[in-house]
């Protein structure tokens, strides 16, 4: 129950933070175009319009550039947060008492002599798949 609470407020905080990103990210663009603009009749008047669409271009360059660093950093962040959250959930279901319980019926279940011998085929299996890189990194963009 706990699991999907979390889910339920992280999503909604994915959510809002997301509409606050897309409303900055807008009041950002028209506050850049209007520099840009302002920028583009200062030179065209001193200089001509040759410089003026160059010095436009200069100047979507540069927020293009700080745009992608942000991009990257942020990736990289959210990838190191998956990352701890993955191996945090999986601590806390193993110790949960209703996971313990469940597994100490499966050993009387089936048996300490059988037990064995499939725990060492999936701790292997695990192993493998710890060592292995991560096969859902996304796409390239």
């Amino acid at each position: 129950m706990r699991m999907i609470e979390e889910l339920k407020e992280s999503t909604g905080v994915a959510i809002r933070m997301t509409s606050l990103a897309a409303a900055i990210a807008f009041a950002l663009f028209v506050t850049i175009s209007f520099l840009c603009a302002a920028a583009f009749i200062y030179v065209l008047q001193t200089n001509g319009l040759v410089e003026a669409c160059l010095t436009g271009a200069a100047i979507f360059f540069i927020v293009a550039l700080v745009g992608i660093i942000v991009y990257a950093i942020r990736k990289s962040q959210t990838r190191h947060h998956a990352e701890e959250t993955a191996k945090s959930a999986l601590q806390t279901a193993l110790a949960d008492p209703v996971v313990i319980a469940a597994s100490i019926q499966a050993v009387r279940a089936i048996g300490v002599k059988r037990l064995i011998p499939l725990l060492a085929v999936g701790g292997v299996a695990l192993g493998l798949l710890a060592n292995r890189p991560s096969s859902h990194q996304a796409p390239a963009e």
